[in-house]
């Protein structure tokens, strides 16, 4: 059958990889790229010497129905053997549909204030602070790159990274405009607002994704700003850099050191490279394909968390659930909504498979 020759050629592919990697003929970035594959491969292998496991105790079964003395035993394998059969061809399905080369990568993150004024830069502050809980609750690491806080400890704009592995697949369904309806503080009428702010996710580039060559950086200095006097800085620590190829522009100043701000604009810069070559790369496989859970867009309403009713309603898969607080505090709510839309976008990778 193709489906059992398909995945005798992953188990043997398998075993060269892991040859390669034990041989010492390969290093540096080759040995890394090797790692990464073989790390998703063993994921599928468990699922698919299940599937032989099964499909071997069928063909056993099925030659001892001949065999009077055993025909009762065989006919009661056979029965649990197919019975189990579909759940492990739904397992091998999932485990087959073409992988985000960059899904076990950490993520860079962009959260900034839109319409709503001081409302909605508290917002920003709450989307924050809802990323950050969900990160430490998972394990991840979590540092701020770049900030700009208001007196009333929003932000206008918070850029931030989360180091763990899977991040960018637990978090890339993140992106897009984030809505918010509630009575602000400062509201005496108690007239509900609504307000917006939008974030990015983009997964944390390393070297071996994204080359970038010095002569295609501008890199400007200036002296570091913080609010109120803080952060008062005597030398020009702060960095800009422009990427000319694609125009993209990068600064922090959030650090004191010159070396330390150019390091978190380096990383910033190969993430939004690598995910503008992302993007790039599956507008040409398939143009057409508008996925169900979105593009990524930034400017695309996903999400609306209205305070009055307790409700958070993500409108690409049109699922609503009444746990605020748990959400926006990062609880299992939050899992609750990412874990629906990996499950729609593989259902639309399924069907589009057919």
């Amino acid at each position: 059958m193709i489906i059992e020759q398909k995945l005798k050629d992953i188990q043997n592919h398998a075993n060269e990889i892991e040859a390669k990697m034990n041989s010492g003929a390969v290093s540096g970035a080759e040995l890394t790229k090797l790692s990464r594959e073989y790390s998703r491969m063993s994921e599928i292998l468990p699922i698919v010497s299940e599937y032989f496991q099964i499909q071997a105790g069928i063909k056993d079964a099925e030659e001892m129905l001949s065999d009077p003395d055993l025909k009762s035993l065989a006919s009661e394998q056979l029965f649990e053997f197919k019975e189990l059969l579909p759940t492990i061809e739904q397992k091998l399905q999932l485990a087959l549909l073409p992988k985000d080369d960059a899904d076990d990568h950490s993520v860079i993150m962009e959260i900034r204030a839109g319409v709503g004024g001081d409302e909605s830069a508290l917002f920003a502050g709450d989307l924050f602070n809802q990323y950050k809980s969900y990160a430490l609750r998972r394990g991840w690491k979590i540092e701020i790159i770049e900030e700009n806080a208001t007196s009333l400890h929003g932000y206008k704009e918070v850029i931030f990274k989360i180091d763990g592995k899977g991040a960018y697949a637990r978090l890339k369904f993140e992106s897009g405009i984030h809505r918010v309806q509630r009575v602000p503080e400062t509201e005496a009428s108690g007239r509900i607002h609504t307000s917006a702010a939008s974030v990015a996710v983009m997964p944390e580039a390393e070297d071996i994704d994204v080359l970038i060559d010095e002569k295609d950086l501008r890199i400007d200095t200036f002296r570091a700003q913080g609010a109120g006097g803080q952060h008062v800085n005597k030398t020009d620590s702060a960095v800009r850099i422009t990427h000319a190829p694609t125009g993209i522009v990068v600064s922090s100043q959030s650090e004191r050191s010159q070396i330390q701000n150019r390091a978190f604009c380096m990383a910033m810069l190969r993430s939004k490279i690598y995910e503008k070559q992302r993007q790039e790369q599956q507008s040409s496989i398939d143009s057409s394909r508008k996925s169900m859970v979105g593009s990524g867009d930034r400017s695309e309403k996903i999400r609306t968390y209205n305070f009055p009713e307790q409700r958070v309603t993500d409108h690409r898969i049109k699922l609503t659930l009444y746990k605020l607080d748990d959400i926006l505090a990062g609880g299992l709510g939050l899992d609750e909504m990412i874990d629906a839309l990996i499950a729609a976008d593989q259902l639309e990778q399924l069907a589009n498979l057919k």
